[in-house]
């Protein structure tokens, strides 16, 4: 009788669960949450981008961290491959902006379903228990300790997630479990999270979206290390919106190094194009107080913020306005500065980033290197990338490839 435990019955547990059913004589499915899915049902905002139409070396391209390790996984399991399989499962998808990929009827629930139906195939158990341990002697891997007691298994794949939305289960147990064999775990931090500014004035924005606009991360060497463009949000603490989630990938210690945004309100435009369009408005509000001459060119709630940094005095009329202060008022509005003081607490990040070195995982089985029958997926591995469906991807493959290796490894 061949077995194979999974731990997690999140996206990356569900599919390598399935997968390893259509080998395995026996699979367990080890998950304390009265559904599966938990996270899945509340991604984007509820719709669940669960891909991108991107070329794979643009998917790796996304993937700011250990993009590499991914390379066997992405393409053993594509994108397109993703895309044909919830087809199968009767969820028909949508293309969106950005290559994004959503379920036509727009309902995450429609995913979790999906999966759920495939992962509990007639011959897999799902054990309603939380894993407490992994069952290894001598170096020989056994199966799995739950709180209702031991589990037989030939193999056992930690998809467990990271430490990001607790209260759908992802509470760092997989990196216990992987501690336990002797792996290398780098330390957990957020990614994809919102930022938290020094200036207090983001707080009179609240609520304010921008889009079409284009942000740049910058360490403290000055150095940039990020720049993208799209859709952005103010927040009563700082900035957030898809550029900002993306870019917070990149702050590796928001502690001990400081880091800086700039936002190019007016990507479309050079210096000189965007003066002109300034010279234009000042023409035509030439008898009007500064403060009443942005209508055009910036949202309102905007406009005090953008006076105040440019350093022009509200009530000067715009035909004394000098050069100098027009080209200030340009600078800024191309490079409106805001200085990042840290990001929020991990229980918000979208994904987690660290897990399980990848330099102890086989990037072609997702087995691991140190354990025989020991196998890693989704979230708990060092791996995480920006936002438009890339995570998810990530999960599908490497749970996709750790169900096909451990049942057929058996």
């Amino acid at each position: 009788m061949k077995t194979v435990a999974v731990i997690g019955g999140g996206a990356a547990g569900m599919i390598a669960c399935g997968k390893a059913a259509e080998q395995a004589d026996k699979v367990i499915l080890i998950e304390p949450n009265p559904m599966l899915g938990k996270k899945v049902r509340i991604t984007g905002k509820g719709r669940c981008n669960i891909t991108n139409s991107a070329e794979i070396e643009d998917i790796l391209g996304n993937i700011p961290t250990n993009a590499k390790f991914l390379y066997s996984a992405l393409y053993q399991f594509t994108n397109q491959d993703v895309i044909a399989f919830f087809e199968q499962l009767g969820v028909p998808t949508k293309e969106e902006r950005g290559g994004r990929i959503f379920p036509v009827s727009d309902s995450a629930r429609d995913v979790a379903e999906a999966l759920k139906h495939y992962a509990l195939q007639k011959n897999v158990t799902w054990k309603h228990c939380r894993a407490t341990g992994l069952l290894i002697e001598n170096g020989v891997l056994g199966g799995v300790k739950t709180e209702q007691g031991d589990i037989i298994a030939d193999c056992v794949i930690v998809a467990t997630g990271g430490l990001s939305y607790p209260l759908t289960g992802s509470t760092g147990d997989g990196y216990r479990f992987a501690g336990q064999a002797g792996h290398s775990i780098v330390p957990p931090r957020p990614s994809l999270i919102p930022m938290v500014t020094e200036e207090k004035w983001v707080s009179e924005l609240m609520g304010l979206s921008l889009k079409n606009v284009e942000l740049s991360l910058y360490n403290q060497k000055g150095k940039k290390i990020f720049t993208d463009f799209g859709e952005m949000l103010f927040t009563h603490f700082g900035i957030s919106g898809p550029i900002v989630l993306s870019a917070s990938a990149h702050i590796k210690n928001p502690e001990k190094e400081r880091y800086e945004v700039k936002i190019d309100l007016k990507p479309a435009l050079s210096a000189e194009q965007l003066d002109k369009r300034i010279c234009r408005d000042f023409e035509t509000y030439h008898k009007k107080h500064f403060q009443n001459a942005l209508d055009d060119l910036l949202p309102k709630a905007l406009i005090p913020v953008i006076i105040e940094l440019s350093g022009i005095e509200p009530h000067k009329e715009v035909n004394a306005i000098t050069r100098e202060e027009r080209l200030r008022l340009g600078a800024v509005l191309k490079a409106l500065p805001l200085h990042i003081r840290g990001v929020r607490d991990i229980s918000e990040a979208i994904v987690t980033a660290g897990g399980v070195s990848v330099r102890e995982i086989n990037p072609s089985t997702m087995e691991s290197k140190l354990v025989s029958g020991l196998y890693f997926a989704g979230e708990v591995i060092d791996v995480d990338a920006y936002t438009g469906g890339f995570n998810l991807q990530i999960a599908f493959s490497t749970g996709y490839l750790a169900g096909e290796n451990a049942a057929s490894d058996i």
